[in-house]
């Protein structure tokens, strides 16, 4: 018997009236807004306009939403639309169930229309973006801790997670701890944040047009595929991996790719965000006038 281990909440649904307010929800809510502000805040730094980041996120939250949910639906299609299943279940995203390749991807799309609206490079916004996307991720993992899913294999550790009668797998009703997943992976993407953060400030220019978020797409990946093996949850194989282990292993090959490839940062990579025409319009004077000094 544990001496210790994590209690599960004892609810994740409170009413106020007829209007329920779900714990995984205000838990993606959270997420995004700290992803928002933090982005807001780096590009500033930068010399941006932080009412750039509130107009990109109009588009791309909205997509990323869209993507995550159309991602574990695609990857998962016999949990709603096999024999005995309500395929309208597939649009209760409250319950759980954003897949984040999906909502990176498909947020992507959303986040290049709203740079194309204001003149931005999608690379530079993504490399602002990256520490607080995985940030979003940290906290939006807490959803499955009050929703009492995700977890893991079944473990006596001083930290393992108890779950409800309710909740557990059918073919293990009796045991009542597990592998904290959730846990596990919200500390690696804090983990992740730092790593991004501290690459960006100790190697500034090294990590730009797209190379910051290529890192992201790296760590990230590499945390998933060990957490993903203690995983117990519903998921369809493909020669013994899980299907996330086949897309975590296409995006790290890709990022790392990417990184390989891409041309070192000239002199010019040095300046902030290009945010927009009138932030260009300022650095090309700066260049200019510091040619012409040259010349003199």
């Amino acid at each position: 018997m544990n001496l210790a281990y994590l209690p599960s909440p004892s609810q994740g649904v409170w009413h106020l009236g007829p209007l329920p307010i779900r714990a995984y929800a205000l838990c993606i809510l959270a997420g995004i807004f700290t992803a928002v502000w933090l982005t807001g805040r780096r590009w500033d730094a930068g010399g941006g306009r932080r009412e750039d980041i509130a107009d990109i996120a109009i588009w791309a939250v909205p997509f990323g939403i869209l993507g995550g949910r159309l991602y574990h639906v695609l990857t998962d299609p016999e949990l709603y639309f096999a024999a005995g299943k309500q395929p309208l279940h597939a649009l209760y995203i409250w319950d759980g169930g954003l897949g984040i390749p999906g909502a990176v991807a498909l947020g992507a799309v959303g986040a290049w229309l709203g740079c194309r609206r204001r003149g931005i490079a999608l690379a530079d916004f993504a490399d602002a973006a990256a520490p607080g996307l995985v940030v979003a991720q940290a906290i939006g993992r807490w959803g499955n801790y009050f929703n009492q899913e995700l977890y893991g294999r079944p473990t006596h550790l001083p930290w393992a997670l108890y779950i409800d009668p309710a909740n557990r797998p059918t073919d293990s009703p009796t045991v009542a701890l597990y592998h904290p997943t959730f846990l596990y992976e919200s500390l690696w993407d804090v983990g992740v944040m730092a790593l991004l953060l501290w690459l960006d400030r100790r190697h500034h220019t090294k990590w730009r047009r797209g190379r910051l978020f290529a890192c992201y797409v790296l760590a990230y990946t590499t945390g998933r595929a060990w957490i993903e093996a203690l995983r117990i949850d519903h998921a369809n194989h493909f020669l013994g991996l899980r299907l996330n282990d086949y897309v975590s292993l296409i995006l790290f090959t890709g990022a790392l790719v990417y990184l390989i490839t891409s041309r070192r940062p000239s002199s010019g990579d040095d300046a902030p965000y290009p945010p927009g025409d009138d932030q260009e319009n300022a650095l090309t004077s700066i260049a200019d006038d510091a040619s012409g000094r040259e010349r003199v």
